[in-house]
C-alpha cells in the first residue's frame, strides 16, 4: 500500500445540489468510498465544506447567504446536520466517525497545536476516521476564500499524511481556464512550485464554494513543503476518491519535497506569529542561513518589540535589513538587553532545533497570498 494515510478535501460544489443545499446522495457516495478504502487497511481523514449549505435552507434562506453573521449562523445548524449523514452512513459499515472543529489559532498556540495532533493520532490508531472543517460559527477570519484547501494541507502536514487529495470540480491545474480557452492543457506532475505557477492559477471558482484554483496551489505548497503530495482531482467522476487513492491518473500530482518537515519546524514556518524582531552581524547571518548553526549573543547588533522567553522572534540581516527567518528564544528582551552590554557577551539565543529560515518556498508563500 503506498498511501496508508490519506487526507480527503471535499470541496462545497462536491456536496452541494445546483440550487446549494446540500446532496445527501452525494455525501453517501463519499462515504462508501472512505468506507471502502478503511476496511482495504487505509488511515483516513476527510476535511469537508458544506456546513453552511446544510443549514441555511433550515433557516429560511432561499440561497446560500453573504454576509457573515447569517453565514455563522448557517453553518451552526448545518454542521450537526451534516456530521448526521456522515455518521449514520459511515456506521452503516460499523466505521465511528469523529467530530473536529478547528480554525486558524488551533494551529498558531503551539500547545493546541499539539494537542489536536495527539487527538488525531489517537482516532487514527483506533481505526476512527475524524471528519475536519473550522469553527465557522465562531471564526470571522476563516470564512475567507478557500480555507479549506489551506486547513486541509495544515491537517496533512500535522498528521504527516501519505498523500493528500484535493477533490474539486475541475480535474486539476491548467495552463489557462480550461473553460474559456479550449487549447488550456492539463498539468499532469509539478515537481516545483514557482510564481509563474502561481500566476496560471485562476480566481474564485463556483459560486456555491469558496474556493479556487489559488487556494489550492497554497495548499500544495504548505503540504509538499512538509513532504506530503498532493493531488488535485474532479470529484465528477463515479469513484474519485477509490481512484486518487490508488492511482493518479487524471489530475495533478504535486511532488513533495524529499525530507519530511518535523512538527516543531511545521509549526514556526507555518502558523507561529512573531513576538518581536531581532537583528543580526554578517557572521551571525550567514551561520543561521547557510551552516545550520544557533543563534549567539555575540551575533546580535539590535532588537526590537517586548518579547519574552521562549517568545517567536523574526530575525533580519543588518547590512540588508532581509528577513532571514524565526526561532524560538531562549531569553527576553530585558535579560538579553542586559547581556548585550557585557563586555563578550555569550549564550545561545536561538536554538537551530528552534530556528525556521526563510527558504524560496516560504518566501513565495507568503509574499504571494
Amino acid at each position: 500500500m503506498k498511501y496508508k494515510r490519506i487526507v480527503f478535501k471535499v470541496g462545497t460544489s462536491s456536496l452541494t445540489e445546483p440550487d446549494g443545499s446540500l446532496s445527501r446522495s452525494k455525501v453517501k457516495q463519499i462515504t462508501q468510498q472512505l468506507a471502502m478504502l478503511h476496511e482495504a487497511g487505509h488511515e483516513l481523514i476527510l476535511v469537508s465544506s458544506g456546513a453552511i449549505a446544510a443549514g441555511f435552507s433550515s433557516l429560511g434562506f432561499k440561497k446560500r447567504p453573504t454576509k457573515v453573521a447569517d453565514k455563522q449562523a448557517s453553518a451552526a445548524v448545518g454542521q450537526g446536520l451534516l456530521l448526521e449523514e456522515y455518521t449514520a452512513n459511515l456506521l452503516l459499515k460499523q466505521i465511528v466517525s469523529a467530530q473536529i472543529l478547528l480554525t486558524q489559532d488551533d494551529f498558531a498556540d503551539k500547545r493546541r497545536y499539539q494537542n489536536a495532533h495527539q487527538a488525531m493520532s489517537v482516532l487514527l490508531n483506533r481505526g476512527a476516521i475524524p471528519i475536519i472543517n473550522e469553527n465557522d460559527t465562531v471564526s470571522i477570519a476563516e470564512l475567507k476564500v478557500g480555507d479549506n484547501d489551506t486547513l486541509s494541507a495544515q491537517v496533512a502536514a500535522m498528521v504527516q499524511a501519505d498523500l493528500l487529495v484535493l477533490l474539486t470540480d475541475v480535474d486539476g491545474l491548467y495552463t489557462d481556464n480550461p473553460h474559456k480557452n479550449p487549447a488550456a492543457k492539463r498539468l499532469e506532475k509539478v515537481e516545483k512550485i514557482s510564481t509563474d505557477l502561481i500566476e496560471m492559477a485562476g480566481g474564485a471558482g463556483s459560486s456555491n464554494g469558496t474556493g479556487g484554483m489559488l487556494t489550492k496551489i497554497k495548499a500544495a505548497t504548505i503540504a509538499t513543503m512538509a513532504g506530503v503530495p498532493v493531488y488535485i482531482c474532479s470529484s465528477l467522476k463515479e469513484v474519485p476518491l477509490l481512484e486518487a487513492a490508488e492511482a493518479q491518473a487524471d489530475g495533478t500530482f504535486f511532488i513533495a519535497q524529499d525530507k519530511n518537515m518535523k512538527t516543531q519546524k511545521q509549526w514556526l514556518a507555518f502558523y507561529a506569529s512573531s513576538k518581536g524582531s531581532i537583528w543580526v552581524d554578517k557572521g551571525a547571518s550567514k551561520a543561521l542561513s547557510q551552516g545550520g548553526k544557533s543563534l549567539l549573543v555575540s551575533g546580535i547588533t539590535r532588537m526590537d518589540g517586548a518579547f519574552s522567553y521562549h517568545d517567536i522572534v523574526g530575525v533580519y540581516d543588518e547590512e540588508t535589513d532581509q528577513a532571514l527567518g524565526k526561532g524560538r528564544v531562549l531569553f527576553g528582551h530585558s535579560a538579553l538587553k542586559d547581556l548585550l552590554k557585557a563586555s563578550k557577551p555569550k549564550g545561545v539565543v536561538i536554538h537551530r532545533d528552534d530556528w525556521i529560515s526563510l527558504t524560496p518556498e516560504l518566501e513565495l508563500l507568503f509574499s504571494e497570498f
